[in-house]
Order: structure tokens, then sequence, then C-alpha cells
């Protein structure tokens, strides 16, 4: 598996790994202090996972790879990630912006029942919503 931090993350939330510090959000595979499975990590970019498919047992694939490699991922996943996953998208803006009508409007837009049910409807749980 690859993607850093996040796959090991995932992998020790679901009990195949133990981490030396649970916490933490940039963990290696030199903080995996129990592998039971004794599985093997090879860390790859992100992009690559796709197509090292064929050649692994397990990769943990980002959801917007996995869908443009034609992926399923509620479908094709043995496990995903969800609304509780510390690796949620965030909006930032300059300190001079933050306040503005501008940015209240586009979180306002991004946080509405609307674009909740959009992305429900489109990504089908492949995508969760974190708020």
């Amino acid at each position: 598996p690859s993607n850093g931090g996040r796959a090991l993350i995932l992998l020790a939330k679901h009990g195949l790994i133990e981490l030396k510090d649970p916490k933490s959000l940039t963990p290696t595979p030199l903080d995996i202090v129990k592998n039971p499975k004794k599985l093997k990590f090879k860390e790859l970019e992100a992009p690559l996972l796709p197509r090292a498919l064929a050649d692994v047992d397990l990769a943990l694939i980002n959801t917007n790879y996995a869908i443009e490699a034609k992926l399923n991922p509620t479908k094709d996943a043995l496990f995903i990630e969800g609304a509780d996953s510390p690796y949620t998208n965030i909006v930032a803006a300059r300190k001079d912006r933050a306040g503005g009508a501008d940015i209240a409007k586009l979180m306002s837009a991004l946080h509405s029942a609307d674009t909740k049910k959009f992305i429900q409807e489109k990504y089908k749980g492949a995508v969760v919503p974190a708020f």
C-alpha cells in the first residue's frame, strides 16, 4: 500500500496494523509496532496506485484516482474512509479576505443541504461530505 500516513491510519483503524502513536497524522512504515498479517509496504506516488493494483495484494488508493481508473470505491474497496477522517478538504483564505462577503457566500454554498445531496447522489458513498 501507499498514500503515506493516510493509508497507515486507515489500516490501523481496521485492525490490520498497530501504530506507535495512534493519534499521529504522519506515520511512516517505521511507526508500525504490530503487523500480525506480516504486510509488506511499498510506497508509490498516488497516481500510480491504480496501475500497480494488479501487481500487489492490496493498495490504498485516493478516491479521485480510483474513479479515474474506472474503479467504484463503494463496490471495489475493502474499506473506505468515513466522515470522521482527519483528511477532509478545507477552505483557506488570506487573512484580509477571510471575513469577506464572497467567502461567506462560498462557505454557505459549500455547507448547504443541496451541496450535501449533490455529493451523496453523484458519488454514492465514494466521497463523503464531512459537514
